[in-house]
């Protein structure tokens, strides 16, 4: 950020390549010892007031240090010897006590050389996370707007026939229509969770059947993270509100794009308090397409404008049925879905590939930094091969 320094402060605090800093106070105690290290000399940047300035010697690679740093044992040091109550420092007697552990200075610059290679490889998969993530949202743009033809051909309006409709152009094959429309028309309902007076707190037990509430569907997922069981006699005194394989159950109060199909994991667990449970036919709707289709901007647009109430905005049986859906056939459904959890899958790999090198990095700088693992021997083999 541009500043005014005084001549004094700037030679006094100027940054020059090589050198580290480290935040030295912040409003949490995990955010203050952070490291970071200046690659380059940059005209007119200086350290800034909640930073604190290390100069390593000659014989400490800047990269080594900013890794001891960064390591488990340091943080917990910062921790345990962080002031402050509403606003957490360090002291700079505090830092300067830290003993730090330095192999030889050419094991310093093999250690910061594997553990920079890491960074790297942690920073490249990230970008390709992101890079998944915005192919996955204009992909499922396209699906849910406009699907895939019978040649599994992605349309579009420069190659197939569309059509004008209350939520714009839809494609010809699409049938635009009320969502209670399309119940009635394929034997489909819907229906609340048990109101608050069917079932009460002291019901819950830790072992049993799950019941699924607003806070239990995230991102289109059944969370069980924090799921509430009832025992298996009362869950079938509620047998009306048991879920399905291919229901849907949404948030009707409180965020209301809340919304996801039930799978098998899902099937006989029971639809809360709460919720919504809509039943159909899997050979009419695919349950996670529709799912997708009501978490859509076209139709969470109709939900933010009928819902009811002003402190928490809910929703109502009569909202839920006049809401307006462009419904391709169960087959393009199923296929849209397929198209789409194969981006998921995608994304899925990568970030389980990014944890394992997280996890890589955690084992080395464990080894590294601590020398249970020298890398010594890497340079003895080095040197013998030069030579």
């Amino acid at each position: 950020m541009p500043a005014t320094a005084s001549p004094s402060e700037i030679e006094r605090f100027a940054l020059h390549a090589g050198d580290v800093v480290i935040t030295k106070d912040s409003e949490t105690p995990d955010d203050i010892g952070v490291p970071a290290v200046v690659v380059e000399d940059i005209d007119g940047l200086v350290c800034g007031y909640h930073l604190a300035l290390i100069r390593p010697k000659a014989d400490i690679h800047p990269i080594f240090l900013a890794k001891q740093l960064a390591s488990a044992p340091t943080v917990r040091y910062f921790a345990a010897n962080a002031t402050g109550s509403t606003r957490f420092g360090l002291a700079i007697g505090t830092i300067e006590k830290l003993d730090v552990p330095t192999p030889p200075p050419e094991e310093q610059a093999k250690i910061a050389e594997v553990l920079s290679t890491v960074d790297r490889a942690i920073e490249e998969t990230e970008a390709l996370i992101r890079k998944q993530q915005r192919i996955k949202t204009g992909l499922m743009q396209d699906l849910l707007t406009c699907g895939i033809d019978d040649h599994g051909n992605l349309r579009s309006e420069q190659t197939h026939k569309f059509k004008d409709s209350p939520l714009g152009r839809t494609p010809v094959e699409w049938e635009v229509t009320t969502l209670g429309a399309m119940l009635k028309r394929v034997g489909g309902y819907l229906q609340t969770g048990p109101f608050g007076s069917q079932l009460h707190a002291h019901e819950y037990v830790h072992e049993g059947i799950p019941v699924i509430m607003p806070q239990d569907i995230l991102n289109g997922q059944i969370s069980t993270s924090v799921i509430a069981r009832i025992p298996e006699r009362r869950a079938n005194e509620l047998h009306r509100h048991r879920l399905l394989q291919n229901d849907i159950v949404f948030s009707r109060r409180g965020d209301l794009s809340r919304a996801a199909g039930i799978g098998e994991r899902e099937a006989g667990w029971i639809c809360g308090t709460g919720c919504f449970l809509l039943r159909v036919s899997p050979d009419a709707i695919d349950s996670t397409w529709l799912a997708n289709v009501y978490r859509h901007h076209h139709v969470q647009r109709q939900v933010e404008t009928n819902a009811v109430g002003s402190t928490m905005p809910s929703l109502n049986n009569a909202v839920m049925e006049n809401l307006i859906v462009a419904f391709p056939k169960a087959d393009e459904q199923q296929e849209i879905m397929r198209r789409c959890d194969a981006a998921a899958d995608s994304i899925a790999a990568t970030t389980s590939q990014l944890a394992k090198i997280r996890a890589l990095k955690r084992g080395l700088m464990q080894d590294l930094l601590t020398g249970n693992r020298r890398v010594a021997p890497l340079l003895e083999q080095r040197e013998g091969v030069t030579r």
